[in-house]
């Protein structure tokens, strides 16, 4: 009888589907058209860069697929357009299409891979700089308040340049994509150790924190299987936005040249490309990949301003 009543109950019980469609984060997100145009508009972009090997017209980096008589060609509606090249062609003869679906695999690639970095550092510091207090705390944030007086883009280059004098200029491009997370990855992390810290100061004298210490576990395990579940609210909201800061960081570096090589270019490398032939008409090499990478931020930044305020209970 008890076994057929708690069988009962779990069946009665709603999925995770279920409770997902009928949170209100979803509800949120349905009655926002804005909020779901961006989630179809990013999901679509990053489908179609992991895709990129199987819907692009060409494979811009086959040297023998390239002919430099292909150079140079206008989009596909212009009149001295060639079908082949729907976007057109670079100075190299690469298809500019194919390029800007290549261009975005690495570009978010050193996005995802940047932020997920800078998440790890931030959330470990924050929290162990929130627990902990006392003389910890105020190292960890006085180094964070050294770092918040120098630009991101400023750190990434120092970054960069030590990589760069530290390897050679031949054994500097196998690293580059390394070099690029890793420059990202350490200008961000001081909102998450911040933030998560604040969060920290607040859960560490809650009730179920001193309950976990009475029963004798060890600080790590209450900072990350009891605070920390609690303050990831704010630390994604940050991810999300940050996701595109780290795109349009990596699309600066590459432009500015320190990013990855021209062979295997991201969105910035391509921005930078079309620069040299922006003033000569080729017009076509610059502004799909800078629309591309205007789009793909405008539309992750969007779903980070949605997730701020659908997480912040006072709007709810």
């Amino acid at each position: 009888m008890t076994d057929a009543a708690t069988n009962k109950t779990s069946s009665a019980q709603p999925g995770l589907i279920a409770r997902v469609f009928d949170s209100d984060i979803w509800h949120s997100f349905t009655r926002s058209p804005v909020t779901m145009v961006s989630a179809a508009v990013t999901l679509l972009l990053i489908l179609s860069a992991i895709l990129a090997p199987w819907i692009a017209p060409h494979d811009p980096f086959d040297p023998g697929s390239l002919s430099i008589m292909d150079s140079f060609y206008p989009p596909a509606w212009d009149d001295k357009g060639d079908p082949r090249f729907l976007l057109g062609s670079d100075d190299q003869g690469r298809d500019v299409l194919s390029t800007i679906l290549y261009g975005m695999r690495i570009s978010l690639a050193v996005g995802f891979s940047s932020v997920l970095l800078a998440m790890t550092i931030g959330i470990t510091l924050g929290l162990v700089a929130g627990y902990a207090g006392g003389r910890v705390d105020s190292i960890i944030m006085r180094i964070a308040d050294v770092q918040l007086t120098f630009p991101a883009i400023l750190i990434a280059l120092l970054i960069d340049g030590v990589a760069r004098a530290m390897a050679g200029p031949r054994s500097y491009e196998s690293i580059v994509f390394y070099v690029l997370v890793l420059s990202i990855g350490l200008s961000f992390w001081v909102q998450y150790a911040r933030t998560v810290r604040g969060s920290v100061l607040v859960e560490k004298n809650k009730e179920y924190v001193m309950a976990a210490r009475l029963i004798g576990l060890r600080p790590l395990a209450i900072m990350f299987k009891h605070i920390l579940p609690n303050v990831l609210g704010p630390v994604m909201v940050i991810a999300t936005i940050n996701l595109a800061l780290a795109i349009i960081t990596e699309a600066t570096l590459s432009f500015l040249g320190v990013g990855v090589p021209p062979t295997e270019p991201s969105l910035g490398t391509l921005i930078r490309i079309g620069n040299d032939f922006l003033f000569s008409g080729e017009w076509w090499i610059t502004i799909f990949p800078g629309i591309t990478l205007a789009v793909l931020a405008l539309s992750v930044n969007l779903l980070g301003d949605w997730l701020r305020d659908a997480l912040n209970p006072r709007l709810q």
